[in-house]
């Protein structure tokens, strides 16, 4: 039986068959819905789009009620165990995990594209020095368009292909120069004896040494937060992607858009708010008077709660091991025993384990980037560097999508109507 909805329109007493469709229907079926023919149809009004969806996609899949994701069908909690960066960004772009074959070329592909052209060196020393790293990250990846104009023949997939992996690979040499830059230490170029995270490392905090060695851990803490990030379906900076890609603009403009949308602290500066917040609260003696504050809403809970995962948010138990790595090397930072306080709190308060506030993954992450030194204002570029393979999946998904077309809403129209124009001479008279 063809599942669909029956809608009687009380306006016209008219009724209407729409069918429904992975438990979906058209928006532009009810553009039927109409008084008469000369007026524009019925069509829905969803600011966010919370209740919209603008894409059939194989890439991510999330269950928000029990605390699921997944690339390519592969569980995050695998993925972050048995695998690596890389070779979950091939996942992410080919819908496959590589043969050994595969996996190899692939890495020797990223490994030998991290190096840019001089001149693009030469535009980031040109920032202020205290240019935010996450406005020169988005102007350096713009700028690539310039560098690579055959980007724009994205309907050719080697061409789509190459610029894929130039820009995975570029990815942390521009976020760690836009950090020495900040910092007013020279530019480090790539090592390509290392591997992807640990190159990263390199060139954050190599300094006079002949040969950079990162710690393994916490090699594989960095990795495995890259992992984390990788995508996480339509949300907002994946949907300016894919909204700004669908005037078919090149893979290096559309992610520049990502990343604009990423910098807005309602997206990516989650885990700096939850550093400010544990900074406030200082000692576990006054986390009693801070959770009366949340609860008479004068203070607010950051890090706990997700807007998709309604009971667990299957990262953050991942993170918290890679947290524990992590502060093995680097000493356990104060702020962790109030962190963990108000994890137990969080986990057994009645009042929050009604609202499901519980640990998200920015609630652990921050804590990682303090402890590797980085200054806040960097923690959205290493979500930008995590995320790139994701926003690139996205993006190759768009433009090989034959149902997809240039993103333009409709809108409701709330200004005046008919005004006559007078000339500036009366009306100024």
């Amino acid at each position: 039986m063809t599942e669909s909805l029956t809608v009687r329109d009380n306006r016209t007493g008219a009724e209407y068959e729409i069918p429904i469709v992975d438990g979906t229907i058209k928006a532009a079926d009810l553009g039927q819905i109409k008084l008469n023919d000369d007026e524009p149809g019925l069509a829905t009004y969803d600011p966010g789009f919370v209740n919209t969806a603008s894409c059939r996609s194989a890439i991510t899949f999330i269950d928000g009620d029990k605390g699921i994701l997944e690339y390519r069908g592969y569980p995050i909690e695998q993925l972050a165990e048995k695998s690596n960066f890389l070779e979950v960004a091939y996942l992410l772009i080919h819908g496959d995990l590589p043969s050994k074959e595969q996996y190899d070329a692939w890495v020797h592909e990223i490994t030998f594209h991290t190096f840019v052209h001089e001149n693009v060196k030469g535009f980031m020393e040109g920032f202020r020095y205290d240019a935010h790293p996450m406005g020169m990250l988005m102007a350096s990846v713009g700028a690539l368009s310039t560098f690579y104009p055959e980007s724009s023949k994205i309907a050719d997939p080697d061409n789509r292909h190459i610029q894929i992996v130039r820009m995975i690979a570029k990815m942390p040499t521009l976020g760690a120069w836009a950090f020495r830059h900040a910092q007013g230490k020279p530019y480090v170029y790539p090592d390509n004896e290392l591997s992807y995270a640990e190159n990263f490392l390199s060139m954050l905090f190599k300094m006079s040494e002949t040969k950079y060695a990162g710690d393994p851990r916490i090699v594989k803490a960095l990795d495995t937060l890259f992992i984390l990030h990788a995508d996480h379906e339509q949300n907002c900076s994946t949907n300016a992607v894919r909204s700004v890609g669908s005037s078919q603009v090149d893979p290096y403009s559309a992610v520049a858009a990502g990343i604009g949308a990423l910098f807005g602290p309602l997206h990516g500066g989650a885990n700096e708010a939850v550093l400010k917040m544990l900074r406030r609260i200082g000692t576990v003696d006054n986390i009693p008077s801070f959770i009366e504050g949340v609860k008479n809403g004068e203070e607010r809970l950051m890090g706990f709660g997700h807007r998709v995962y309604k009971n667990f948010d299957p990262r953050a138990k991942i993170i918290k091991k890679a947290c524990d790595d992590v502060f093995e090397v680097t000493g356990v930072n104060p702020l962790l025993a109030v962190a963990k306080e108000l994890e137990r709190i969080a986990l057994e308060d009645e009042y929050f384990v009604k609202r499901k506030l519980y640990p998200n993954v920015d609630f652990y992450s921050g804590l990682i980037y303090e402890a590797l030194e980085f200054p806040p204002e960097m923690f959205t570029v290493l979500f930008a560097i995590g995320r790139a393979p994701g926003w690139l999946a996205q993006w190759l998904e768009l433009v090989q999508d034959k149902e997809q077309k240039i993103a333009r809403p409709k809108q409701i129209y709330t200004g005046p109507r008919t005004l006559d124009f007078v000339p500036a001479e009366e009306r100024w008279a």
